[in-house]
C-alpha cells in the first residue's frame, strides 16, 4: 500500500501550539518498547481531569514513530477542541486487533491513565484505515475502557451486535478505492435500525489516500463527541 498523502501546509496551519508534544518509549511487561507520540494541553493541571484520546495510524510503510507523525499531522490538529491528552502508538504488529498489539495498547492506555489525571467518562479511540479497523475492535472488545469512537475509513469483521454500544461516528469517503464505502453505510444504517448511538457521514471526492481531506469531519466528528459526552 502507498503511504497516504497529507497536505503538510494545510495541517501545518491547524497545529495546536499550545500542546506539548513528545516522541516517547514505553517498556512492556515482555521486555520490548512501545513507541508511540504523546501530546499534553499547556495548561494542564492534575486537579482537572481530562478527556484521553487513543490515535490509531493507517497502514503502508511503517517509519519509526509513525503513530507520533499522525498523530501530529492530522488527529491532533482535528481533535484539538477536546483539549485532550493524546496518545498515538506504533503499531507492534500488522493489524490492531492482533492480540500482541492488543496487550500493548492496553498497557500503554494503563500507563498514561495512571500517570496523568483522566475523566475515565471521557476516553475516545480514533483510527485512519488500518486503524479505523482497529478501532471498530477496540470499541468493540474494551466498553469498559473507551466511552466513545470515531472511525474513519475503516472496515470491520466484527459482529454487528458489538458494535457501536458507545457513541460511534464514522466517516468514508464513497470514492475510497481501498476501503470499499458500501460496507460502512450499510453498517451504520443497520445499527441506527438496532438504536445504537451513531452516526454516519459520507464524504464526495476523496480517494483513499487523500486523508488531510478528513480533517474537516474529523472536527465535526470530535464536536459531536464532545456533546454525547455532556449528556
Amino acid at each position: 500500500m502507498k503511504p497516504l498523502v497529507v497536505a503538510v501546509l494545510f495541517t501545518a496551519l491547524l497545529q495546536p501550539a499550545a500542546f506539548r508534544v513528545r516522541r516517547e518509549a514505553l517498556q512492556l511487561p515482555d521486555g520490548t518498547t512501545l513507541l508511540y507520540g504523546r501530546a499534553v494541553p499547556g495548561d494542564y493541571d492534575p486537579k482537572h481531569p481530562r478527556p484521553l484520546v487513543l490515535a490509531l495510524h493507517p497502514g503502508g510503510t511503517k517509519t519509526p514513530s509513525i503513530g507520533a507523525q499522525y498523530m501530529q499531522s492530522v488527529f491532533l490538529p482535528g481533535l484539538r477542541d477536546l483539549h485532550p491528552i493524546m496518545v498515538a502508538p506504533d503499531c507492534p504488529t500488522r493489524d490492531w486487533s492482533d492480540p500482541i498489539a492488543e496487550k500493548a495498547v492496553m498497557n500503554l492506555m494503563e500507563n498514561m491513565v495512571s500517570e496523568f489525571s483522566i475523566d475515565r467518562h471521557r476516553i475516545l479511540v480514533v483510527g485512519f484505515s488500518l486503524g479505523g479497523r482497529g478501532t471498530w475492535f477496540m470499541e468493540s472488545h474494551h466498553t469498559d475502557l473507551f466511552t466513545a469512537a470515531i472511525v474513519m475509513a475503516g472496515a470491520t469483521d466484527e459482529p454487528l451486535e458489538r458494535l457501536a454500544t458507545i457513541p460511534t461516528y464514522i466517516i468514508h469517503s464513497r470514492d475510497d478505492q481501498v476501503v470499499p464505502f458500501g460496507q460502512a453505510e450499510q453498517r451504520a444504517a443497520a445499527l441506527e435500525r438496532l438504536g445504537r448511538p451513531v452516526k454516519f457521514e459520507g464524504l464526495e471526492g476523496l480517494g483513499h489516500f487523500d486523508m488531510s481531506g478528513y480533517l474537516p469531519a474529523l472536527m465535526r466528528a470530535g464536536a459531536w463527541v464532545a456533546d454525547r459526552w455532556k449528556r
